[in-house]
């Protein structure tokens, strides 16, 4: 037997499964000692096992068996066989138990035999059950034994697959088998005597499922994708096609072999490919893929088994798409060899020319996309060049300014190339390289400061029309005859003037450093260019004036307000002085008292405690309290110095022992005495006396507005049948009236007879009020209208009416007396009355006499 480990066989060591036959190192399997055979055919075991790796292999070794010639006269020692039933073939029946005996009589039982494997073709037509062999004990003769079978396909799933007689031990196969389903059985055979006792070792039995050429080549996809690159040489691997075989690969049924049936297009050559027959792997065979010509290959592939026999196999195809893939074999080209632009000058990011190129590459991919160059024409780097990435033009576009006045064209060569280099071999074409001729327009520019921000410095306080400077610009346009005129853009402080033609600017007023105008000693004023060209451009410039100080601010005493005591004690003024302006114009101050008048020298002293402060006391013993405005001169160290007289304002009050100033002595040192604080006083209680007695006024001048209302006094009205009505309603629940009330009965004769009037309020009634008629039920308003205009006609022609306007109060109470009313009553007669009596009208009339009483001649 020959094995390999791959290790060179070391430490490998074999051995068999009988103890009949061993196994040299080198493989040759030999006899142990003297072997009588028992059948014609042996099957051996072999195990080689490695004891560094554990490692074990096994193979099956088949012996035929042929008969040895006799000797002697002496038959051969083979072991008896068991005749089978009649009809049935002796190789059919096995003796898978056999003894021994010894020289002694004894029998020593041996290690059981190896069944050979059972072979079943897969397929079978039947019938079913078809038997397979028949398994027998020599025991069989001296005792009933029973036969049965275990395993996948007896008693396990499969169930039933296999079957044995019991009593004769023939075992069969109930159905067709499938290799592809199950390529082998392992069962095991038991015998047993009537008891279920044991009466030989189980044994295996190996089933082997014969294949059959049944199943055809399956190919794993049945379209297959691969490319290969557009002028590959002949040799160059493509892809692999794959097919599997259900059927035995050891066998003819399972080997596959592929070959092409067909190409499609057959460009440039019918066979541009080939096919390995056992591997499948798809090479080209020719040369000429052109990925511009043939863009794509279909090639229909055929797998056989049985080796490829067409007449004895079965086949199957498959689609292998091949797609030629595009390499960089084409260079680009320019369309034309010259374009033209035209840019305006000072514009950027402008396109002025487009740049149309020919790839014929596979558009879109980097060996079609292209990138451009500009090799000569633009030293400063005014263009360039960019891909347009839909349309693949090259874009020339200005990424820096030009100037009409220094550049009025250009001449530009650009080169293009592709993201990918060229394949191996080609050559750049001679078109592609072009030329590209732009010019450039001039357009109106701004003029322009040279000197922004320009900066001058000079000192503060120069007079009105000094001329400070000249702030004149420049126009960058040279073939413009132009005029540039100034103006000012931005002058906070309005201090300065320029000239509109040359720039010129003078002062317009003082230059003060400290105004509020100047930020860190500097002045800004904006200026404006402007050029009369169309249309017009302006540019602006920024003028900085760094004023100088100059001793122009005396110095300013502080505080101007300050409180001591009266007496001198340890209570002093600190005193110090500001100056707007800057050092060296300010400290140290000299602070002096003046010698006018002498009250001041002769009451106050100044101590200098450092050049920015000292120190005002008292210098006599005591002062009375009050307020003081004490002059002190302060004086700063410019050149020439300045001073200035500033009033302290000093209040002078007692202290107590703290030395803090008493409220008593606060208000005496306000420069208030007693007797103006007794002044105040009696002022403040005057004032509020006059607004007590304006309230009292008020009170009562109200009260009287009210009691003068009525016509007659209340105390004096002696009628107990006048009612007064001085309530008008709440609200909308109170408009629910009934117009009717107002209306006159239609229906009473006395009144239709009654003198036309109406009934006054202050008549007394005659008679008993008689019940209110039953009202209409639709009202009349004009009833109304004519009882107010009659009351109306009444009022005025009364002569007791009174003399001036009063409010007349019309109410319809009832129909009123039967007998009518006494103000109705015509007079028969006019001689033979006396009315004198009328004159006097008691003392209860005696305001109404006073009032309305008069002669004759009234």
């Amino acid at each position: 037997v020959k094995f390999n480990n791959c290790a060179s066989n070391k430490g490998v060591r074999y051995e068999t499964n009988s103890l009949d036959f061993k196994v040299r190192a080198d493989g040759t399997l030999y006899a142990a000692h003297h072997v009588q055979m028992p059948s014609k055919q042996l099957i051996l075991v072999v195990t080689a096992w490695d004891p560094q790796t554990l490692g074990r292999w096994e193979t099956i070794v088949r012996f035929l068996v042929t008969e040895k010639s006799q000797h002697n006269g002496h038959k051969p020692k083979g072991r008896k066989l068991v005749a089978g039933e009649p009809g049935q073939q002796q190789s059919d029946t096995l003796l898978p138990w056999r003894q021994h005996q010894s020289a002694n009589g004894l029998r020593r039982q041996k290690r059981d035999w190896v069944i050979p494997p059972i072979n079943v073709p897969e397929n079978s037509r039947g019938p079913f059950p078809q038997q397979l062999v028949r398994i027998r004990s020599d025991k069989d003769k001296e005792i009933h034994i029973r036969y049965s079978i275990t395993g996948v396909g007896a008693d396990q799933p499969p169930m039933e697959v296999f079957s044995i007689d019991p009593v004769s031990g023939r075992m069969y196969v109930t159905r067709p088998m499938d290799r592809e389903e199950r390529a082998s059985y392992h069962l095991r055979a038991h015998a047993v005597d009537m008891n279920g006792n044991k009466v030989e070792n189980p044994i295996d039995l190996y089933i082997y499922v014969i294949d059959m050429n049944d199943n055809r080549p399956e190919f794993i996809n049945q379209v297959y994708n691969g490319s290969v690159d557009e002028g590959s040489k002949p040799g160059t691997y493509v892809m692999t096609v794959t097919a599997n075989d259900a059927d035995d690969s050891t066998t003819a049924n399972g080997m596959v072999r592929y070959r092409i049936v067909t190409q499609t297009p057959q460009s440039p050559s019918q066979n541009m490919f080939t096919i390995n027959s056992e591997t499948g792997d798809i090479v080209t065979v020719a040369a000429g893929l052109d990925r511009e010509k043939v863009q794509q290959y279909v090639v229909i592939v055929q797998a056989t088994d049985m080796e490829g026999n067409l007449n004895y196999g079965l086949s199957n195809t498959a689609t292998a798409i091949i797609t030629v893939t595009d390499v960089n074999d084409n260079p680009p080209e320019f369309t034309t060899s010259t374009y033209s632009g035209e840019v305006p000058e000072n514009r950027v990011e402008v396109v002025v020319a487009n740049l149309t190129v020919m790839d014929r590459d596979q558009p879109h991919s980097p060996n079609w996309n292209a990138i451009y160059r500009i090799i000569s024409g633009d030293p400063s780097g005014h263009f360039t060049v960019r891909t347009d990435p839909v349309t693949n033009e090259g874009m020339v576009t200005v990424v820096k300014a030009v100037d009409y006045e220094m550049n009025r064209a250009f001449m530009l060569t650009v080169m293009v190339s592709n993201q990918a280099p060229l394949a191996s071999g080609i050559q750049m074409s001679f078109q592609s390289t072009a030329g590209v001729t732009i010019s450039v327009t001039d357009v109106n520019e701004a003029p322009y400061f040279p000197t922004n921000h320009k900066l001058i410095r000079l000192e503060e306080g120069v007079p009105t029309g000094t001329v400070l400077t000249t702030f004149s610009a420049v126009d960058p346009d040279r073939f413009m005859q132009q005029a540039v005129r100034y103006s000012k853009l931005s002058d906070p402080a309005n201090w300065l003037n320029i000239n509109a033609t040359n720039g010129q600017i003078t002062t317009a007023a003082v230059l003060d450093r400290e105004s509020d105008y100047i930020k860190n000693n500097v002045y800004e004023a904006t200026f404006l260019a402007a050029d009369n060209g169309i249309p017009p451009a302006s540019g602006t410039g920024t003028l900085q004036i760094y004023l100088i100080d100059i001793n122009d601010n005396a110095p300013e005493l502080l505080p101007k307000e300050a409180q001591i005591c009266e007496k001198p004690n340890l209570n002093v003024i600190n005193i110090t002085a500001a100056d707007a302006d800057i050092d060296p114009n300010v400290g140290p101050f000299v602070f002096e008292l003046p010698s006018v008048p002498s009250a001041v020298r002769k009451n106050w002293t100044i101590t200098r405690l450092n050049g920015d402060y000292a120190q005002l006391s008292l210098r006599i013993m005591y002062l009375e309290a009050g307020v003081y405005d004490v002059p002190i001169i302060v004086t700063d160290s410019g050149n020439p110095p300045l001073y200035n007289t500033s009033i302290i304002k000093v209040k002078v009050c007692p202290c107590d022992e703290n030395g803090d100033c008493t409220t008593i002595g606060a208000v005496a040192a306000a420069g208030l005495g007693t007797g103006a604080i007794i002044a105040i006083l009696i002022c403040i209680i005057i004032l509020l006396t006059m607004v007590l007695l304006f309230v009292v006024w008020m009170k009562r001048r109200e009260k009287e507005r009210h009691t003068k209302q009525l016509l007659i006094d209340p105390e004096d009205d002696v009628r107990d049948n006048i009612l007064k009505y001085d309530e008008e309603g709440g609200g909308e629940e109170d408009q629910d009236y009934d117009l009717s009330q107002l209306q006159q009965p239609e229906t009473m004769d006395h009144v239709l007879n009654k003198t036309p009037g109406v009934r006054r309020v202050d008549e007394r009634p005659i008679g008993a009020e008689p019940q209110y008629p039953i009202r209409p039920v639709i009202p009349h308003p004009g009833d109304i209208g004519d009882f107010i205009n009659e009351g109306l006609r009444a009022a005025d022609n009364d002569p007791t009416a009174p003399p001036y306007d009063s409010l007349l109060v019309f109410d319809y109470e009832g129909s009123g007396s039967t007998a009518g009313s006494v103000s109705s009553l015509n007079s028969s007669s006019s001689g033979d009355q006396d009315y004198d009596y009328l004159n006097d009208w008691g003392p209860r009339f005696k305001k109404l006499a006073d009032m309305y009483g008069g002669g004759e001649e009234d």
